[in-house]
């Protein structure tokens, strides 16, 4: 599979080619029971300006019960939302990170027989702790993607998440 990284102090941007065609993607981008099941579920309003439900429940992402490290504890179970603000079906999502302070997220969906191209961008960050924090995440949100479009297991979010943290920081240099 494509597994094309991007990783600089102000713009991430991962590409991913997923056993799935872009609907069922599309759906797992905007149904909040779906895009919990890799990413962050929450209650979503899919138009240009509506919001992008977020719930912190980082656990339910590995299939076995996996204790969710100390200093993200503080996020379980938090809930917030992000503003979309574009917005194309099935082919194009992006909304704010942060209320926009941590940049925007564009996702981008391309048809390629039965599969689909992904092309995650997160524009607009504050820097080497932002790319780190962030591209450690989305790299593992699209690898547990990936893995629940192929019918695979996820056996440990959190140890998947380490080493995607630590792949960041060495593309950064740090």
């Amino acid at each position: 599979m494509t597994d094309c990284t991007s990783i600089t102090t102000h713009e991430l941007r991962f590409e991913r080619l997923l056993d799935a065609p872009v609907e069922t993607v599309w759906r797992y981008l905007v149904e909040p029971d779906l895009r919990a099941r890799w990413f962050m579920g929450g209650p979503t309003d899919p138009r240009e300006g509506g919001a992008l439900g977020m719930t912190f429940d980082h656990a339910s992402l590995s299939d076995g019960v996996v204790p969710t490290p100390e200093r993200f504890a503080a996020n379980v179970g938090k809930s917030w939302h992000e503003t979309i603000t574009r917005i194309e079906p099935p082919h194009l999502l992006a909304f704010t990170w942060n209320g926009g302070e941590a940049g925007e997220v564009t996702i981008e969906l391309a048809a390629e027989g039965n599969r689909t191209r992904l092309l995650l961008t997160h524009a607009g960050l504050r820097g080497p702790a932002d790319a780190r924090n962030f591209g450690g995440g989305w790299y593992a949100h699209l690898a547990v993607l990936q893995t629940r479009l192929a019918g695979g297991a996820v056996p440990d979010f959190w140890a998947l998440h380490r080493k995607s943290e630590a792949m960041s920081a060495a593309v950064l240099g740090e």
